[in-house]
């Protein structure tokens, strides 16, 4: 009877633990606002430009009815469209066709499901803004 009142015991602690892990995980999601801040933290905006060159992007990321971010290593664009960002969704893919190898605010990016290809809608790219790192001022 003590081996099996001592195996309750350390079941209902193991799963007490389990459950306190899982409300510290369940913390509030951040809205795709808050997720584009932080990954733009440390960064300056610069001047707003009109298209971006593509063969330097090496990575991609949308914010959900926010924002597209092309990466291109020291820089990160920020392209909040002009028209149809309620179709932007992280989950979906992103086709667009670009003239010659720049991307620019005149393009239009379709949004395509990830799982059934079809067609979501469309945006219309906005200016590209550039957030580069800042640079810690020399002291001495």
């Amino acid at each position: 009877m003590k081996n099996t009142v001592s195996k309750l015991a350390a079941a209902v602690a193991a799963g007490s633990l389990l459950l306190a892990g899982a409300a510290a995980d369940a913390k509030p999601r951040l809205t795709s606002e808050q997720e584009l801040a932080k990954a733009l933290e440390g960064r300056v905006a610069g001047e707003p430009k009109d298209c971006i060159y593509l063969p330097r992007v090496v990575n991609t990321r949308v914010y959900d009815k926010t924002a597209i971010i092309y990466d291109t290593g020291t820089t990160i664009w920020v392209n909040r469209p002009d028209s149809g960002a309620s179709s932007l969704d992280d989950n979906d893919i992103m086709v667009t066709t670009p003239w010659n190898s720049q991307l620019c605010s005149v393009d239009i990016v379709r949004m395509v499901d990830r799982n059934a290809g079809f067609w979501r809608g469309s945006i219309g790219l906005g200016k590209f803004v550039p957030y580069t790192k800042v640079k810690a001022e020399k002291t001495g």
